[in-house]
């Protein structure tokens, strides 16, 4: 189909669509076929980027808005507004970018059909601009809507639908809000698209859910040592908003680092998207284990899924990070979990994600450094993953919580469980959402972190009335010694025990289905040997 008679029909889509999810899927449509010779990642920075771009110019607007009604409130002339509307402190100090008047999305779609040098320079000018402009962003926006593998009038036509779209989403969600949910849908499409390649950059949603819900980060410093596009943070900031308000969202300071320049810009137009400092993952991207930007960091909470199994990795063998044992060289599982436990305050906590291998491996070193770890009783959960999870990778995963203070701390936590370890085998647990991919449903999120909660006394348990129990098969509470007689193997399965099958009342007797199904066998036998008795028979008369 034309370029032209396609952007056509998908506008009707567009204009037929009713709900945000709707207007995504449409855009989603119309960017793919934009794809051309670009590789996957600069092709995911050209999408994000544009959503980015309507972005940064909605909250702009939004913010011009405000102001004008607040000169005319204030009695000030009309004639005199113009030149305060164009205070850029007045939108700074509102955590609102700049946006320069050639870099508004109006002057874009206004101006894409007359500019000579097509859409794609006005795309490239105004991130320019932007960067330029705003400090946080300098060397993030992508400039690459400009060169001969992207069709101009594709892109013309993608500009007109996000133009058109209706981001809003009610009275309680601003367009801003939906088009931060475009963002996010957006990632997910590309982890679905890229497979394996898109680990780097995207954690499973329901997994990030449930390591938040777990954690509860009301307030204090967040951190991710391999954030990919942002994704925990997000998260964190998600689940401060629900339990209580926009206002108590800045009561979070996210700290990253990502080793992935593309990765590392995904992240911060991600975090600006979403309300929070790009700042918080650096000034520029770096290796994690070769440079360590932030190395006197203690944070409240610590939130990562790192690659699994990474090797080769920078290790030194000096590096004061390894105080419970020098990782092996062929793996960084025990690298990352020591590089987390040094960034942990005096009553942080972490959620991380790993390889399964790393609950029970005995190799290069890895039993001992696990072993040493549980001693210093920094671990406090254990969670066994579903398979199916992770569509980057068919390893099997876990979940490790550490922490580092496990006795009473008041309100936050009434029970004492310093000497124990929770394990909670959730193996069983999810549902599939296509042939390949499983979820874990918000149902599972919640028994497991109730489960948790329960287990610590906090307050959230408290307030659902929870108690703790070990539950066959699903939870259990060990002590330091127990794990101690299983070699330090960490997997759940190993202490959970099995599972109690519920008696039906109306079932058979067991001595009565015995009989009845030895009876049925050797009626089954001697009709057998009937059956053979007559085919030999036949047989017979043949030969």
């Amino acid at each position: 189909m034309p370029p032209r008679k396609r952007a056509a029909t998908q506008q009707g889509e567009l204009f037929s669509a009713s709900t945000p999810q709707e207007i995504r899927a449409i855009l989603w449509k119309a960017a793919d076929q934009l794809r051309g010779s670009m590789d996957a990642a600069q092709y995911k920075e050209f999408v994000l980027g544009l959503v980015f771009l309507k972005y940064v110019s909605d909250a702009f607007e939004e913010r011009r808005l405000e102001i004008a009604a607040e000169l005319e409130e204030e009695g000030i002339p009309e004639h005199r507004r113009a030149a305060f509307l164009e205070e850029q402190d007045s939108y700074t100090e509102e955590n609102v970018f700049w946006v320069p008047e050639k870099a508004r999305w109006k002057y874009i779609a206004d101006n894409a059909a007359s500019t000579p040098d097509g859409v794609g320079k006005l795309i490239d000018d105004a991130m320019g601009e932007i960067m330029r402009e705003n400090t946080p962003l300098t060397g993030v926006l992508p400039q690459i809507f400009n060169r001969d593998n992207v069709d101009q009038k594709r892109l013309k036509g993608l500009v007109d639908l996000i133009s058109d779209a209706r981001f809003t989403g009610g009275e309680e969600k601003t367009a801003q809000d939906v088009l931060g949910e475009t963002y996010e849908y957006f990632l997910e499409q590309f982890a679905r698209a890229e497979g394996k390649r898109a680990g780097e950059f995207y954690t499973p949603k329901s997994v990030v859910e449930l390591l938040v819900e777990i954690l509860e980060p009301y307030k204090g410093r967040v951190y991710d040592p391999c954030c990919g596009s942002g994704g925990m943070f997000v998260q964190a900031q998600k689940f401060v908003e629900a339990r209580k308000g926009h206002d108590h969202t800045h009561d979070l300071a996210v700290y990253g680092q990502e080793a992935n320049e593309r990765t590392w810009r995904l992240a911060k137009m991600n975090l600006a998207i979403h309300g929070m400092d790009p700042e918080g993952v650096g000034k520029r991207w770096a290796d994690t284990f070769s440079d360590d930007k932030l190395p006197d960091l203690k944070a409240d909470f610590v939130l990562a899924n790192p690659p699994f199994n990474l090797h080769p990795w920078d290790r030194r063998t000096d590096d004061r990070r390894w105080k419970f044992g020098v990782p092996p060289a062929g793996n960084a599982n025990f690298a990352w979990i020591q590089h987390i436990l040094s960034k942990l305050g005096d009553r942080g906590m972490a959620g991380v994600v790993l390889a399964n291998g790393s609950m029970s491996s005995q190799q290069s070193g890895e039993g001992e450094i696990r072993k040493a770890i549980v001693d210093a009783d920094l671990v406090a959960c254990m969670v066994a993953l579903p398979g199916n999870l992770f569509r980057t990778t068919a390893i099997p995963a876990c979940l490790w919580f550490l922490a580092r203070h496990k006795g009473v701390q008041g309100a936050e936590a009434t029970s004492d469980r310093r000497g124990e370890v929770l394990f909670i085998d959730a193996r069983e647990m999810g549902e599939m959402v296509n042939r390949t991919e499983r979820v874990l449903t918000p149902e599972d999120v919640e028994r497991i972190a109730d489960t948790f909660h329960a287990w610590r006394g906090t307050a959230s348990a408290r307030k659902k009335k929870l108690t703790y129990e070990d539950v066959p098969g699903f939870a259990y509470s060990a002590k330091l010694q127990e794990i101690a007689k299983h070699d330090y193997v960490l997997t759940p399965g190993r202490y959970v025990g099995a599972a109690e099958v519920e008696e039906d009342p109306d079932a058979e007797p067991l001595d009565e289905k015995i009989t009845r199904l030895t009876k049925e066998l050797f009626e089954h036998f001697d009709e057998s040997k009937r059956l053979e008795a007559i085919v030999r028979e036949q047989l017979g008369r043949i030969g």
